[in-house]
């Protein structure tokens, strides 16, 4: 019993050995290239930052404080990678993982601080993706209009929508740097028939109270039955349930949503009848794939690497980095599908993890042999 019960806190603390083992190298990997990547960017945008006058401050702060958590995030697929190639091979080199298998461990065994490992970078991936990075990516991105690229979308053309039910709005052209659409009209249906048709030369959206708009030189035709009534005027307050964020789109807007704004925001397009929405709902999939992609490259990583070889620690980095590459290279090739083509985004999403799933499972049923 006493041996049993030893034999126990002895594989407890195998566990600790290497979660710590995963968990440093991987911090120690995000460190190192993260590192590399700040000064090649600093390198590159200085002239920019110099010649737009960007306070240092807000360099430091404002960008490169939510640029570090955002490629973090981003490129957390490779750090688990090369974790799990570096360290394991490591272990094998030294005849570790042989130990750990004369005492009777089986190869799932193993597995299991690895999995407890994933499973906590998984969250802390989901958490930062979800809530706390697009918070920093407001901040980020619009350090990156004023000091960086200083271009941004700043009109839209011929913007049609369903702003309540059986309510439609136009307006030929919206320009955001006045807040204002010019050619506009709002026609509402009742039972499929035109019963109010508003026209008028511009509308103004009011930032200072919700769905406000200013509509200037207006005429509003009612339709009662036989009779048409027609009202005019020069300025008319009211409220319409649009924003200009619903159709003006600018690049990275999906990146500074929450999960839950952007599942809000998708629904409201879709019921709007609004087409233009695939990114949203690529970067909303995108953050919950991601997570689930730290458990399926940690058992492709544990099944290449556990194995100790002549080629060493250098052959396995190398499968590892090609594999962790055309991972990411394969993501970004089928959300493109999904943004320029017809494939559902949900799909387009997963179709890398469903491939990788595959890929680990036939090395995770031949590591062992």
């Amino acid at each position: 019993m006493k041996k049993d019960l030893f034999k126990i806190k002895g594989i407890k603390r195998l566990d600790r050995y290497i979660i710590g083992k995963f968990l440093g190298t991987y911090f120690f990997a995000i460190a190192l290239i993260i590192s590399i990547a700040v000064v090649f960017d600093v390198n590159e945008n200085i002239d920019r930052f110099i010649n737009n006058k960007a306070p240092l401050e807000a360099i430091v702060f404002d960008y490169y404080l939510n640029f570090i958590p955002y490629y973090t995030n981003l490129f957390s697929p490779l750090f688990v990678f090369i974790a799990v190639i570096f360290f394991t091979s490591k272990l094998a080199e030294n005849s570790e993982i042989i130990a750990m298998f004369s005492t009777g461990m089986s190869f799932k065994r193993m597995m299991v601080p690895y999995m407890i490992s994933a499973a906590i970078i998984s969250t802390v991936t989901f958490i930062l993706g979800t809530e706390v990075i697009p918070t920093g990516s407001v901040t980020r991105l619009n350090f990156e209009k004023l000091y960086k690229n200083k271009k941004s979308a700043e009109y839209v053309r011929n913007i049609q929508l369903e702003v309540d039910s059986g309510t439609i709005a136009y307006m030929e052209r919206y320009e955001n740097y006045n807040k204002t659409g010019y050619r506009f009209s709002l026609d509402k249906f009742e039972d499929h028939k035109l019963v109010s048709h508003l026209t008028a030369r511009r509308i103004t959206y009011d930032t200072a109270t919700y769905h406000k708009w200013i509509v200037k030189d207006y005429m509003i035709r009612e339709m009662r039955g036989m009779r048409e009534q027609i009202t005019k005027g020069e300025r008319l307050d009211t409220i319409i349930n649009m924003e200009p964020q619903d159709f003006l789109i600018t690049r990275g807007q999906q990146e500074t949503m929450t999960s839950r704004q952007l599942s809000d925001y998708i629904s409201k397009q879709k019921k709007r009848g609004f087409a233009n929405i695939k990114a949203f709902e690529v970067e909303y999939h995108r953050r919950i794939a991601m997570s689930f992609a730290a458990f399926i490259l940690t058992s492709i990583g544990v099944s290449l690497s556990s194995r100790k070889v002549k080629g060493g620690m250098g052959l396995h980095l190398g499968i590892g980095l090609g594999l962790s590459f055309s991972y990411i290279l394969f993501q970004t090739i089928s959300s493109t599908f999904a943004l320029n083509g017809n494939m559902w985004p949900a799909l387009a999403v997963w179709i890398p993890n469903i491939l990788y799933l595959f890929i680990a499972i036939y090395l995770y049923r031949k590591a062992p042999k």
